[in-house]
């Protein structure tokens, strides 16, 4: 059972890291099975940790892409009394959105956390040898990774997630476009909740056919949303049985 902030608060305790959800994390099926990854990671390694539960609210990043300023400052208000009313100084967050917010938007609104993504977390883990992971599931086969638009480019995080696909002796085989010049999966700037515009084609198509093109058995994704838009795309190919989407903390689960 993983224990809320207001537990540890009523026990006078304070966790190692606060666990940040997200809205996908908490309500959509495919995320929830990455949230509960990452936990059983965690368990494993001995962090103590928290999340915030029921008074967690949504970081409010898709209000602000979208161009409601009003509803985002009110969602982050809730969240910054919520967090520094729990002292709170370190967050931990599988989603390259909410790290962006909590890290680089929260703090000229009174919130000032030390913010880091998951995988980054992860790589922390490994190098202080408080996690060990054992290549061999994924040992020889190739698996190429795409970098989310809001951990690599706008937060320039290339290294942890390749380093961590490298400890499982995986084949690390890069698309045409990666790194700085990644191609975004088509859900970021809240495009995750609009209408299609009109094209010849859809984003998430194109990135699908760019990583099939590599050989690669599995796509390695850091955020709930590319895994949805990448899923996607492999189903519009017919390719959703032979290339397989998963986030770096489900790889490293099956290899410790």
């Amino acid at each position: 059972m993983i224990k809320t902030m207001s537990e540890f608060a009523a026990s006078g305790q304070q966790p190692e890291v606060l666990y940040w959800v997200g809205c996908a994390g908490s309500f959509d099926a495919r995320a929830q099975k990455v949230a509960k990854a990452f936990c059983q990671i965690l368990d494993h390694v001995g962090i103590q940790y928290a999340v915030l539960g029921q008074e967690e609210k949504c970081t409010g990043d898709p209000a602000r892409r979208a161009g409601n300023e009003f509803v985002f400052q009110m969602l982050a208000i809730q969240n910054i009394e919520t967090l520094n009313n729990y002292n709170i100084k370190s967050i931990v967050t599988a989603c390259p959105h909410c790290f962006n917010t909590l890290k680089n938007e929260y703090p000229a609104l009174g919130g000032n956390y030390h913010v880091v993504h998951h995988s980054q977390y992860l790589q922390q883990l490994l190098d202080s040898g408080r996690l060990k992971v054992e290549g061999g599931s994924f040992k020889g086969k190739k698996i190429t990774y795409h970098d989310s638009c809001y951990l690599g480019r706008i937060n320039g995080e290339y290294t942890a997630p390749r380093e961590l696909i490298t400890t499982l002796d995986a084949d690390l085989t890069e698309m045409k476009r990666s790194k700085a010049n990644g191609l975004c999966c088509g859900a970021g700037g809240a495009q995750m909740f609009k209408e299609d515009e009109a094209g010849d084609k859809r984003i998430n198509t194109e990135r699908a056919e760019e990583a099939v093109a590599t050989g690669a058995e599995a796509i390695a994704a850091n955020c709930p949303w590319c895994i949805t838009m990448l899923t996607d795309g492999l189903k519009a190919m017919d390719k959703q049985d032979s290339v397989m989407v998963y986030d770096i903390s489900e790889l490293i689960l099956q290899n410790i």
